[in-house]
């Protein structure tokens, strides 16, 4: 009999993991839209009807009784707390409605980002560096990260987070801003940042749920030390687009938007020791050269 693996948020990230997994687990995932209920079935998911920001509907989830509990849900678009992760965390406490018991998952990994560090000036960081997070958003992944740990602590629960930087693959390129010529700061005055393959965050995924450890912090990145700019001219040059304007910290407070400028201005360098020793990852794409590596070169029209 396999275990039951119950995935929340069933984007791109939870394909990659149901192609790893489906051999191993039974797949299940909540979902809001039913039209995309038979995609998730060519996947080897089995859909479940839920929303997250309407905690009535999510009794049908407290039936599956799952072994693993993937957690990819992004909070809410605004505050400072994670209300999505509050009732998930409460259906998954619920006793079933048949049997009156409560059967708790044995282990839930959650998908947090490393936006909770805020800026760190560019400084090596791992995983026991103090969170310091900046916006609304980085705070409502925080959130989600302590009530996940807290009721992982309460109720037995195995639980491991993977604080992830900027996703890239194949298809998940910064074209259109190029295309855009959206600019980039000065090295001088440029940030480091940070970035994992997508299907490289499927499998640190894969191995937190067969080696995690409880209550454990992971950093989901690769082995790149680039600054924003350097990125950006990185990507370019492979596709033959212009180089990057850059242009100064001052300019672009002034030009740019508050989404876009946090990220701009938040510089850290995260460690990834972690993965490769407890979880005994071995990176496919261990910088983003290398996946570019594999992408022809040829311009983008």
């Amino acid at each position: 009999m396999k275990n039951k693996l119950l995935i929340v948020g069933c984007g791109d990230i939870a394909s990659r993991v149901a192609n790893l997994l489906g051999q191993c687990y039974q797949l299940f995932g909540l979902c809001r839209r039913v039209e995309n209920f038979d995609h998730l079935r060519t996947l080897g998911i089995t859909p479940i009807a839920g929303d997250l920001d309407q905690p009535a509907s999510l009794e049908r989830m407290a039936g599956v009784a799952a072994h693993s509990v993937l957690h990819l849900a992004p909070p809410p678009g605004q505050g400072k707390r994670d209300t999505r992760t509050l009732h998930l965390l409460s259906a998954l406490s619920r006793r079933q409605s048949n049997t009156k018991k409560r059967i708790l998952p044995q282990q839930l990994i959650y998908i947090s980002t490393s936006g909770v560090y805020g800026d760190c000036s560019g400084n090596r960081v791992n995983e026991s560096y103090p969170v310091n997070p900046r916006n609304d958003r980085a705070y409502r992944r925080l959130d989600a990260e302590r009530q996940i740990r807290n009721w992982g602590m309460r109720n037995g629960v195995r639980v491991s987070i993977l604080r992830v930087p900027g996703i890239y693959a194949h298809n998940r390129l910064p074209l259109e801003r190029l295309r855009q010529g959206t600019p980039a700061l000065l090295p001088a005055e440029d940030s480091y940042t940070n970035h994992i393959h997508a299907d490289d965050l499927a499998r640190i995924i894969v191995a937190a749920l067969r080696f995690g450890k409880s209550g454990r912090i992971y950093h989901a990145s690769d082995d790149s030390c680039l600054k924003m700019g350097e990125y950006f001219d990185l990507v370019a040059n492979h596709f033959n687009f212009p180089g990057t304007r850059k242009i100064t910290r001052q300019e672009a407070k002034e030009t740019l938007s508050p989404s876009l400028l946090s990220f701009m201005l938040e510089s850290r360098r995260l460690t990834n020791d972690r993965i490769k020793r407890e979880l005994q990852v071995r990176l496919r794409y261990p910088t983003v050269g290398a996946c570019l590596a594999e992408i022809e070169k040829i311009p983008v029209k």
